[in-house]
């Protein structure tokens, strides 16, 4: 792993982040998180532990402009028409949310946020949709991120919204660390998709 990296997680840290929020900042997994911050630790005092497999995502580049944001969500909007038409966009806080704003605005549906647990600080918080959106109940979604790691997220949002009697028709993300075909029945669509060789 990359010293820089390492820092920028005890930088987080020491700003209150919690390893989930730490892993999203990094778009790493939330085990890679938790190395940066505590292996590189206790590799200073001899014992090492090895890094988990895993690709540091940046895509600070596209963040940054509204412009290439717009252009790419127009392109996950066209990847989640494929499954049909969505009633309401749910965006995974906290990075999903723009991609999701912005594939409302474009396909002229109503936007929801799911709040996942490793955002939450509590043992036992699940996960929720905020109430200050859209409801979901008895409509078709599409969910939106913007990195697949594990997968774990997209498959609590998943539950989640099948339990609250939603449609997931699709999920749609920028990048997919993992390479998942579709998470409890519902089609995965990529704008890039990562593989590893050998």
């Amino acid at each position: 792993m990359n010293e820089k990296l390492i820092e920028e997680a005890h930088e987080l840290r020491s700003r209150g982040f919690t390893t989930g929020e730490i892993a999203d900042e990094l778009n790493v997994s939330k085990d890679t998180a938790r190395w940066l911050i505590l292996g590189s630790v206790k590799s200073k005092g001899k014992e090492q532990e090895k890094a988990p497999l895993d690709i540091a995502i940046n895509w600070k580049s596209l963040g940054g402009s509204s412009v290439r944001m717009n252009f790419v969500s127009a392109a996950l909007a066209d990847m989640a028409l494929e499954h049909g038409e969505p009633e309401v966009i749910v965006g995974i806080a906290v990075s999903g949310i723009p991609f999701a704003t912005m594939m409302a605005d474009i396909i002229e549906a109503d936007i929801s946020i799911f709040h996942p647990t490793k955002t939450r600080k509590e043992e036992e918080a699940k996960g929720t949709v905020s109430s200050n959106f859209a409801t979901v109940e008895g409509r078709r979604i599409v969910i939106v991120d913007d990195v697949i790691t594990s997968g774990r997220t997209i498959t609590e949002a998943i539950k989640a919204f099948k339990d609250l009697g939603a449609e997931p028709i699709a999920v749609v993300v920028l990048i997919d660390k993992k390479g998942i075909d579709s998470v409890e029945g519902v089609p995965v669509e990529s704008l890039i998709g990562v593989s590893r060789l050998g």
